[in-house]
């Protein structure tokens, strides 16, 4: 062993262990990573910052903005409200879904992200169900590690495994190509999540975490909102069609608080923001506070031509993703306490309506329009996301002092979702062509995303996950480092004294144990980037195609069920769930082997030896 690979390897071992222990942050390490190539002489300028302008980074890069269009447009827990009335009170088939629908959005976006959407969806589901929500996050986090094996794109390894083969003047993997193990291992999670839940804690659900922000449910019981608020459509000849709010003062006649507007638009209701310059139309649904008024429901309907409709208790909730709730109290110093709400004329200045003031921790009743502010009182706004958020930067009188758990949940750009939609249908269709680069095509629906109004470019850029972008950038020289020092060379050496008379299968195996090793202390990228090389050149040291031995650590990437800390999945499951280290243990080491043999068996089916 020369003294360059020495050198290499002691800054691999230290890389390592700065990963484990997460003393610095991961992406601060890639990049001292590269720092001390270049000043060792190990490694030229050109040679450490080559990840810089690899494709495949950038494509990732460009995957992250699609994911949060999605997002942003409803795509994503449109599919967690269709998996909530489907499943119903069923723990068996909540979880059969549940994975299913994770692995197929994984499938085109990250899968943290998709993780992230649906853990307020298992946590809901599992106070609904009077069940232990780690009854249900496990299965979640194994269906969010198992769509990275879905498609080429769902993963950062697998577009670093596939680079590789680029690199090396190879044939490269289809779009599809890692699917059939991807689905073959999907039904053997569901299998085996049915079968180890009983692992995964009691049926008994847990106490409430304080931690949590509270939800639109807590705040409606809070301030009392329950029963005060009327949903009426405006008739044909109602005096209200084509009058603004303020020109009605339907607040100063009657009482009545319009808090929202339901209104089609192409062939759905969606929900507008109700502020003084709201123009009414026919049809319009008015959602409508009556706590302050004197005049009888019924009177009201018949001389403005209203029809009442049904208000379901679960209403606001089920609005979360367009319409907002926040509480917000004065600041000392503001020269609106003593005012009332109408005489400050909070709807027309800020376009949110309150619907509720707490005083002394006890909910206000009667005329709150009138009530003079004092200091402490907590108010609740309720409108448009877009103006709660606004309401930090616009109102300097107030502070915001608590934002409902659904806010993560809010679809800004819903109407859009068909068009968000058609671009990942594109986008997909591009990549199988093999016409089109696969960035070139993400960057193709990228620009439309933004053209449809999917996303705004603040949002895009936002929405790339730029420490897992330098993480990647870091370790690609590590992989370069290792071919010039011969460490590469090494290691291929001692896999080939292991397995090398056992046949290729032997060295599958091997290959994916090595890469499932590395993966319990460095994220599954980072170790696709070392070992995807190694498997390479082991392949050439056969005489046998590289593709199988390539495709086996896509796959061994994807599988890093063991710790919490393999992936950032399992991370994010391990305080909703309640987990501790033993439990990723327990339940993942055995999955990991099930991987490992149906791997092994179908890869080189897919790609012959």
């Amino acid at each position: 062993m020369n003294s360059e690979l020495l050198w290499v390897l002691t800054l691999l071992l230290v890389a390592i262990v700065l990963f484990t222990t997460n003393k610095v942050r991961m992406d601060v390490v890639a990049l001292l990573v590269i720092i001390a190539f270049v000043l060792s002489g190990t490694l030229s300028l050109n040679e450490a910052t080559v990840g810089f302008s690899d494709p495949n980074v950038l494509l990732i890069a460009a995957l992250f903005v699609i994911g949060e269009g999605l997002v942003r447009t409803g795509v994503a827990y449109q599919m967690g409200d269709w998996l909530v009335r489907v499943a119903g009170n069923s723990e068996t088939k909540m979880l059969a879904l549940l994975m299913l629908s994770v692995a197929g959005l994984g499938a085109f976006m990250s899968s943290t992200g998709v993780v992230a959407i649906f853990i307020p969806v298992v946590l809901s589901v599992a106070a609904r169900m009077q069940t232990s929500s780690g009854r249900l996050m496990m299965p979640l986090g194994f269906a969010g590690l198992i769509s990275g094996m879905m498609t080429l794109v769902a993963t950062p390894p697998n577009m670093v495994v596939n680079s590789e083969l680029v690199r090396e003047g190879l044939q490269s993997f289809g779009f599809f190509s890692i699917t059939p193990i991807g689905i073959l291992v999907l039904l053997a999670g569901i299998i085996y999540m049915l079968l180890a839940r009983r692992w995964l804690g009691s049926k008994t659900p847990p106490k409430p975490d304080e931690r949590y922000h509270r939800s639109f449910r807590d705040l409606i019981r809070d301030y009392k909102l329950s029963g005060r608020a009327r949903r009426l459509t405006i008739r044909q000849y109602s005096p209200l069609v084509g009058h603004t709010l303020d020109e009605l003062g339907l607040r100063a006649r009657y009482g009545a608080n319009v808090i929202g507007i339901e209104r089609w638009r192409k062939f759905r209701r969606v929900m507008v923001a109700a502020t003084g310059e709201t123009e009414l139309r026919e049809q319009d649904v008015l959602l409508v506070d009556m706590s302050d008024s004197d005049i009888d429901l019924r009177q009201f309907c018949s001389e403005q031509q209203l029809e009442p409709m049904i208000l379901r208790g679960e209403y606001f909730s089920d609005q979360s993703r367009e319409v907002g709730m926040a509480e917000i109290s004065l600041i000392p110093e503001s020269d609106l306490l003593g005012q009332s709400l109408r005489s400050m004329k909070f709807r027309t200045r800020y376009g949110l309506n309150v619907v509720g003031i707490r005083r002394s921790g006890k909910a206000l009743v009667g005329k709150l329009f009138d009530e003079p502010l004092l200091l402490g009182d907590t108010l609740l706004v309720i409108g448009d996301w877009k103006l709660v958020r606004e309401l930090k930067t616009k109102a300097p009188d107030f502070i915001m002092l608590n934002l409902p758990v659904e806010v993560e949940s809010a679809a800004p750009a819903a109407s859009q979702a068909p068009h968000a939609l058609f671009c990942l249908a594109l986008m997909v269709a591009m990549m199988l062509t093999n016409e089109i680069p696969n960035f070139i095509a993400a960057l193709i629906a990228c620009l439309l995303m933004g053209k449809f109004r999917c996303i705004d470019m603040e949002s895009a850029y936002r929405a790339i996950h730029w420490p897992s972008i330098i993480l990647i950038v870091g370790m690609m020289p590590f992989a370069l480092a290792l071919q010039k020092t011969g460490g590469i060379d090494l290691i291929v050496s001692g896999l080939m004294d292991i397995a090398g008379n056992m046949g290729p299968r032997a060295m599958l195996v091997c290959l994916f144990i090595l890469c499932a090793v590395i993966g319990l202390f460095i994220s599954n990228t980072a170790t696709a980037v070392l070992m995807a090389p190694i498997a390479i050149a082991a392949a050439k040291q056969m005489s046998v195609s590289p593709l199988p031995f390539a495709m086996i650590i896509g796959v061994a990437a994807s599988a890093a069920f063991m710790t919490p800390v393999s992936s950032p999945v399992n991370t994010l499951i391990l305080g909703p769930g309640g987990y501790r280290f033993a439990d990723f243990l327990k339940l993942g080491v055995p999955f990991t082997l099930i991987v490992l043999v149906i791997s092994v068996a179908i890869v080189p089916i897919l790609f012959p030896f």
